[in-house]
This record gives structure tokens, C-alpha cells and sequence, in this order.
């Protein structure tokens, strides 16, 4: 059984000892050099040349037409570190080593949006350093990407404490800073500045910590960067985004206009840089600047936040228990079926999908979720299918519930067809009949694959409580027709 660990120390000695060690000698060979005035375009190499993964990762980038638009042939590192630049390809080696060192390790969805999180400030911090120093820009780059190196690195590391914290972080109300501390023993910024130190990474990843009035240019551009990338989650135009658009174009002269056109333009680069540097799933994770798609990255946000309530959750089933007995329409019974499935037990997406065209397809009545309106159109399957057998003919026949991605269930995946799959997409997903007494109504589908969390025990019981009710509504109600 995995050993938990408690307190700073122990947090660093087991990331130093046993799961970072590659990635730290990168960063602190990497660091050294920036130090080291004299540091030469071999020795740089020779660094780089130690790992012929991350050389050739390496040299990819630099050949991107990101870093190379002319697409002059580079084969060499020393070659890249002519035409590049020593502090450029300094940058790209460290970036490529988080990126390969974190997210090589199957991470949890929370390491992922992090480190999006961290290459949107970098960039963001870069660009608004651009307007306040003739050098150091890439300084600055490396110190924003680093600020979250704590938290990046117990997501990438933590196990099934992370787990533990993860599922305490999801609780509605929560003190964030709180919940760490009790399941870690320290905060996430001690644990940051614990490994810049014993990395040896100097003042660097420090630049974002340094006391307010006595903020340098750089630290004052990794500061925004930071709070940039943080505040774009909640869209661009809120209260804010237009503070901190505020603080830049004060801090650099501009228009306000053109301070915002800037920060929209640094998130469509870090699309780009992310892309160059081989993290294209991180891409998605950028707030994007496109209207729609922003509205689009709202929901899903909102949807990894949806969490289950209770409350809502009782009072959906205690309607429906009185709608057993109550003339109840049927739309007012699916109101409450989704209502308490999505809002109370806190499924991202749900799904009824009727008996339709004289019981001989399956076409979708109702759906609540985030882009769930397109199955109402989009999606429907042969109710008997000679040539491909799928799930939702399998429950409606076996009168079965069935929980898919656990253990359990693993006999069924041959019956997730590929119009299930092009439609639902992959992970986990419960399925059951829907019944009003011995008369098939059609099966109803819930998943939580917005957000990749998996489904809970809890949530199962629900679903098919849930279900049952809505059967004896819809049997109670044809009974009196």
C-alpha cells in the first residue's frame, strides 16, 4: 500500500527522491547556465545531448515555424543555438522537460489544466515584459511557468493522495487553502518554494512572491501574467480582466484598447506555443478568444464544477414519488428525472433516448448537459440491429442496469457500437431500461465525461432509484388513461 506523505519535508524529499529526479537535474543543469555568464554554446549542448529524447523533442521545436519561420534545416543543437538563440533554446529544453516530465505520468485532469494555466502566464508575462526590459524576457518566461511548480508537481506525483485531495477540492463550499494543508501537512506555495530552493533554481521562480512595493519590472510582468492567466478562466470580460487590463496599460504606457488586444493576443500565442512544444492537449485548456468558444469553455468549466446536491437531489425524488399518485404530465416527470439526475447527483450529461418510429429506432426525447442539444437531432440507433448489435438494445431486452468502465461491465464493451462512440464519445457511463411496468419506454444514459471525473458508487444508486420512480410515474399515469 502506497505510503502517504505528510509535511514539507517529506513532500520534498519523496518528489526529489523517487519521482522527479530526471526532470529536477534538467531544470537545475538548465538554471546553471543562466547564471553562468560565461556558459558556452557547447555546454549548453552537452546538457541537452545527455537525453536523446529531449534532444530530439528539442530540435523539433526549434525547426517549428513558431521558432524558425525562415524553416532553415537545423540537425544539430549547437546549430539551433546559433540560429535560435542560447536563452531561447534554454527555454525550450525547460519547457519540454515539464511538459514531458509531468505529463508523461497519466496524469489526473488537474495537472493538465495547470500546466495550461502555467505556459498562458508565461507567455502572457513574456509579452508584458516585452514592454518594460531590453533583456531578461525569457527570464521572466521561466519564472511565471515555474510559479505553480508545488502544485504541478503533486498532481503529476501525489498518487492517491491526490486523489484523496482532489475528491476533498470537490466538495461544494471548500477552503481550498484549508483542505491542503490538512491533507498534505503544507501549503502548495511552501512546497514550491521548497523545491526552488533545493533545486537551486536562485531568484528566478521567486520574481512572482517579492513583496508588492518592492516589485521589480519582471516580477511586476510575471505577477500579471499570473493573475492574467488565473482571471481569463472566468471569461474576458468580466470585472476582473479589465482590473488587471487596467494595471497593464498603467505599468506600460498603452491604451486600454490596446493592453487588451495585447492579452487576447498573447492566449491565441500560447495556443501556438503549446502546440510547437508537442502539449497540443493542453491547447483546449487556453481560454480561447473566439466568442463561441468561449461560451463553449464556460460550460465546461462549469460542468467539472457541477458538483451533486443533495438537497436538490431529495426533493426530485420526493416529487417523483408523489407524482405516483398526483395527475402528473409526462414532461413535468422528465423535468424532475433530469433535474435530479443532473443537478442533484451531479451527472454532467444525461440522456433519454425513446422507443420511436413504431418501436424500430431509438431517437433522443430529452437530453440536459453541455452539447447535449445535438443528440436531440444527431443521434439514434436501429432498436434491432442485425449487423451490429450496440448496449441500448442489450439493457431495454435484459430489463438491466449496467454501469460501464468498471470491472464489472468490461463483458459489455463489445456492445458500445461506433455510432454510441462517435456520438458519446469514450469513459465511463451508466445505462438502464426505462420501464413503465412491462412496457418499454426507451433507455436513459448519464455520463460525467465533460470533466474525465469518474463516476461514484453514490451516483449509481441514484441513477437507477431515479429510474425506477420515473417508470412507476409513467405506468401510474397510463393507467389512468
Amino acid at each position: 500500500m502506497e505510503q502517504g506523505s505528510y509535511g514539507l519535508q517529506a513532500w520534498l524529499e519523496r518528489l526529489n527522491d523517487s519521482d522527479l529526479p530526471a526532470l529536477a537535474a534538467v531544470v537545475v543543469d538548465l538554471q546553471r547556465m543562466a547564471e553562468n555568464d560565461s556558459a558556452s554554446v557547447q555546454q549548453l549542448a552537452d546538457v541537452l545531448l545527455r537525453d536523446a529524447s529531449l534532444t530530439s523533442k528539442v530540435l523539433r521545436v526549434a525547426n517549428s515555424v513558431y521558432y524558425n519561420p525562415a524553416k532553415e534545416n537545423i540537425r544539430t543543437i549547437s546549430r539551433a543555438i546559433v540560429l535560435t538563440g542560447f536563452e531561447s533554446i534554454r527555454l525550450i529544453s525547460l519547457s519540454v522537460s515539464l511538459i514531458d516530465g509531468l505529463l508523461s505520468r497519466a496524469p489526473r485532469y488537474q495537472l493538465p489544466e495547470l500546466l495550461a494555466r502555467s505556459f498562458h502566464a508565461a507567455v502572457q508575462a513574456r509579452n508584458v515584459a516585452g514592454y518594460l526590459l531590453s533583456k531578461n524576457q525569457e527570464e521572466v518566461f521561466i519564472a511565471a511557468l515555474l510559479h505553480h511548480l508545488g502544485e504541478l508537481a503533486f498532481w503529476g506525483c501525489g498518487g492517491a493522495q491526490a486523489d484523496e485531495l482532489g475528491d476533498a477540492l470537490a466538495e461544494p463550499g471548500v477552503d481550498a487553502n484549508a483542505t491542503v494543508l490538512k491533507v498534505l501537512g503544507t501549503s502548495f506555495s511552501q512546497l514550491t518554494q521548497g523545491l526552488v530552493k533545493s533545486w537551486n533554481l536562485g531568484e528566478v521562480a521567486n520574481l512572482a512572491h517579492e513583496p508588492s512595493s518592492t516589485k521589480t519590472p519582471a516580477a511586476l510582468a510575471v505577477h500579471l501574467g499570473v493573475r492574467i492567466s488565473e482571471v481569463a478562466l472566468n471569461g474576458w470580460d468580466s470585472p476582473e480582466m479589465d482590473d488587471l487590463v487596467q494595471q497593464f496599460a498603467v505599468l506600460t504606457g498603452i491604451s486600454t484598447e490596446d493592453a487588451m488586444q495585447q492579452v487576447l493576443a498573447s492566449a491565441e500565442e500560447t495556443v501556438k506555443v503549446a502546440a510547437t512544444f508537442g502539449a497540443s492537449k493542453l491547447c483546449q485548456l487556453i481560454p480561447n478568444t473566439d466568442p463561441e468558444q468561449i461560451r463553449i469553455q464556460r460550460e465546461q468549466r462549469k460542468a467539472r464544477l457541477l458538483q451533486a446536491d443533495l438537497l436538490v437531489m431529495q426533493q426530485a425524488l420526493q416529487d417523483l414519488g408523489l407524482m405516483i399518485s398526483a395527475r402528473a404530465d409526462v414532461g413535468l416527470i422528465l423535468d424532475t428525472l433530469l433535474k435530479g439526475l443532473h443537478q442533484g447527483a451531479g451527472l454532467e450529461r444525461v440522456m433519454l433516448a425513446v422507443l420511436a418510429d413504431g418501436q424500430t429506432r431509438f431517437r433522443v426525447k430529452r437530453a440536459v448537459g453541455e452539447g447535449t442539444q445535438a443528440w436531440l437531432s444527431d443521434f439514434q440507433l436501429p432498436v434491432d440491429p442485425q449487423a451490429e448489435p450496440h448496449l441500448f438494445s442489450y439493457v431495454l431486452r435484459h430489463k438491466e442496469a449496467i454501469w460501464m468502465g468498471v470491472p464489472a461491465s468490461y463483458s459489455f464493451n463489445d456492445l458500445v457500437s461506433l455510432p454510441m462512440r462517435q456520438n458519446l464519445g469514450s469513459g465511463m457511463f451508466f445505462i438502464a431500461p426505462l420501464l413503465a411496468g412491462k412496457r418499454e419506454i426507451g433507455v436513459l444514459y448519464a455520463d460525467c465525461r465533460l470533466s474525465g471525473r469518474a463516476l461514484k458508487h453514490e451516483q449509481f444508486v441514484a441513477f437507477k432509484r431515479f429510474t425506477e420512480l420515473t417508470g412507476r410515474c409513467l405506468e401510474a399515469l397510463s393507467q389512468r388513461k
